[in-house]
């Protein structure tokens, strides 16, 4: 299923390409149209070329001497092109494949061999069926954030009411996303009980840093702790979904909580959690629990991760579930 699916891919890539080099000569010949004399350019442009591989192979007398008469040529035909082109408002941009993504040229793969972000992207895309949190996002994100859900009244036990709360959470999670190019080992655990906008939260900073190319991953506890349980112990062949998880410029850990906690949790938790901070990958962790449960249900390693590492948010306030 997984070769299936990006071979359908690569098939997509390479309609891409098709589709760019047809528009490329459709609009190379709206130019010769304009102006006729650029094509005439163009077709002596490639006989020099020609002519040129062929003084090299066939080692003429003086062949240096050739080669600069026919480099000198081609220069000035190129000379003239430009200023055809400039003198009738027609950007060289224009005369180049025009490619949705400009750093693998379509292709899926980096002139170093590695898969592009884009490729990546499809990729998760089917791991993690993110399909599904595509339609969400499309609602949840920062330009439909709405603040006056929050109530501005002082909540109970609590120094702010929770529209002021929010505001501050907001200006971290915006300022998350501004900066996430910076290596300044930002990560967040959003914490509270359920139905105070922590999932819509995380789907807006999902949702930005999509729009900007970023690799995403988005999963629930108990999803990424079902992957990892079929590679370890069920010889799944599916490594991509494990490897992303380490890999992936942003993993959002949803529901942290509500997993089954053992030894083997506990222990992959902590892999994840730290391996991240040490490569300097960020992480946003969304749970239900309260701050004192983390050491009733996790390891002291992993508490020290979070409680140091992690800007710790706290969502307070009346079920936003229940208001109409």
């Amino acid at each position: 299923m997984a070769d299936d699916y990006l071979k359908n891919i690569l098939n997509d890539y390479e309609r891409k390409r098709r589709e760019a080099r047809s528009k490329k000569e459709i609009r190379i010949q709206e130019i010769y149209n304009k102006v006729p004399r650029i094509e005439k350019i163009d077709q002596e442009i490639t006989k020099l070329g020609i002519s040129i591989a062929r003084s090299i192979i066939n080692q003429s007398d003086n062949p240096e001497e050739m080669l600069i008469k026919l480099k000198n040529e081609l220069e000035k035909l190129k000379q003239e092109k430009a200023f055809l082109l400039t003198e009738n408002n027609i950007p060289i941009q224009y005369l180049e494949e025009q490619y949705q993504c400009t750093q693998c040229q379509d292709t899926g793969f980096l002139s170093t061999g590695r898969k592009c972000s884009c490729l990546k992207q499809q990729l998760i895309n089917q791991a993690y069926s993110m399909s599904n949190l595509s339609s969400i996002l499309k609602k949840e994100n920062f330009q439909s954030f709405n603040i006056n859900l929050f109530s501005n009244e002082l909540f109970t036990g609590q120094d702010s009411s929770p529209r002021e709360n929010m505001l501050q959470i907001l200006n971290v999670c915006e300022g998350f996303v501004f900066n996430f190019h910076k290596n300044n080992e930002e990560n967040l655990l959003f914490y509270g009980p359920t139905g105070l906008g922590k999932t819509f939260l995380t789907n807006c900073i999902a949702k930005a840093l999509l729009d900007k190319g970023k690799i995403v991953i988005y999963q629930t506890a108990f999803k990424i702790f079902e992957i990892l349980e079929a590679i370890r112990f069920h010889n799944s062949q599916d490594k991509d979904k494990y490897y992303l998880l380490f890999d992936a410029d942003l993993l959002i850990i949803d529901d942290l909580g509500t997993e089954i906690t053992n030894t083997f949790t506990n222990s992959e938790l902590f892999n994840i959690i730290n391996s991240r901070l040490l490569s300097n990958k960020k992480t946003i962790i969304s749970t239900n629990l309260a701050l004192k449960d983390f050491s009733i249900r996790y390891d002291d390693r992993i508490g020290s991760r979070l409680f140091s590492k992690y800007t710790l948010l706290k969502f307070y306030g009346n079920d936003l579930r229940w208001q109409t």
